[in-house]
């Protein structure tokens, strides 16, 4: 018996023409081979030296890593940078969520490379402690600056640093500035309680405020206001230019009533808009009156100095704790402790104080 042949359907597939690679291969194997050739700490930093971006990114990449294996490099690629460095004028710029300081640094970076300077922007993006990830979007939200050629970019996460601080951020200064770049700006994330970090890595202190933020008196319950150098009101455009006004007055009466300042520097506000760049200007005149001040004064290079001693202690005990937790046998001994300390069966401070000891001995 002769089987039937199945009719054909007019949804059959047919085999259709293949199309060419949109991607060369051979490319892809050249980047990728690229990418695998490590460069020498020398040939690194003699890249930075000439001002070569692709160096300088790929150091800051080595000095930001956590494997040990990268510690000896980053190291001697810092130490042979130093004596190239300090000769930038170090801008923090802080503020809360959605005051806009992603737009304002892209108008004032504007400014200045209109100015002739070159500028390195340091963006701190918050990472998730859920998730441990960051979004590092800054380059997008400032997408004219990123096309400038006197202009420099670096998005990091902050990790679990306090105060939404790269935890190397203070050497990626060192970098930048034997690159080049005569004015660095540190965004950081705009926690508002534990800002001490960016203050203690930059000369001048920013502060962006927004209107309706409350009075004097809610503005001297913000510990962050008494680190500030300036306070620039943002968003002062369309309608809201009278209520920017209006917190300018109510943020110079609360800054009357700190205590002054052993800069010699009496702290100014001022308003501006992102925007339209109304303002931008004179927060760069600020900012230059206030160097003219604390060099002449000495205070510029006397705080500079003490900085340099904050990020010594700062990294022994970053060093000390990192040595303690990656301690073999205090690992072993750690998770029993905790459980523990979880029932009650040894107070918290006891059990800290075992595990030192036994890592001391």
């Amino acid at each position: 018996m002769t089987s039937k042949k199945a009719p054909s359907s007019a949804l059959q597939e047919k085999a259709g023409i293949s199309q060419p690679e949109s991607i060369s291969s051979q490319s892809v194997e050249h980047i990728q081979h690229s990418r695998k050739i490590q460069p020498s700490a020398e040939a690194l930093v003699q890249g930075i030296l000439a001002g070569n971006i692709t160096a300088l990114s790929r150091a800051i990449t080595l000095v930001e890593s956590t494997n040990p294996m990268h510690l000896a490099k980053a190291n001697t690629i810092i130490n042979s940078c130093l004596p190239h460095a300090n000769q930038s004028v170090r801008i923090g710029i802080t503020g809360v969520p959605g005051v806009g300081k992603s737009t304002f640094i892209e108008a004032f970076g504007k400014h200045l490379t209109s100015l002739g300077k070159k500028v390195a922007v340091l963006a701190v993006d918050p990472s998730s402690t859920i998730s441990h990830g960051s979004i590092l979007g800054d380059k997008t939200r400032m997408e004219e600056l990123v096309k400038d050629p006197n202009a420099f970019i670096r998005p990091s996460a902050s990790g679990e640093t306090l105060g939404g601080v790269a935890r190397k951020t203070r050497e990626t200064i060192t970098l930048c500035e034997a690159a080049g770049f005569d004015t660095i700006i540190i965004e950081t994330v705009g926690v508002g309680q534990s800002e001490t970090a960016v203050h203690s890595m930059v000369d001048f202190f920013l502060l962006l405020k927004i209107a309706g933020a409350g009075d004097e008196l809610q503005g001297i319950k913000r510990g962050i206001m008494e680190m500030a150098d300036a306070i620039v009101i943002n968003k002062a455009d369309g309608d809201n230019i009278k209520k920017a006004q209006f917190a300018k007055v109510e943020f110079n009466r609360a800054l009357h009533l700190f205590p002054a300042k052993k800069s010699g520097w009496i702290p100014t506000t001022a308003t501006c808009s992102a925007l339209t760049s109304e303002g931008i200007p004179e927060v760069w005149n600020t900012i230059t009156e206030f160097l003219k001040v604390t060099q002449t004064n000495s205070y510029f290079f006397e705080k500079r100095k003490e900085q340099n001693q904050f990020w010594m202690l700062e990294t022994i005990n970053d060093q000390l704790k990192s040595n303690f937790f990656t301690n073999p046998e205090i690992h072993q001994l750690l998770e029993s402790t905790k459980k523990a300390v979880q029932n009650d069966e040894i107070s918290p401070f006891a059990a800290a104080t075992i595990l030192l000891e036994k890592y001391f001995k």
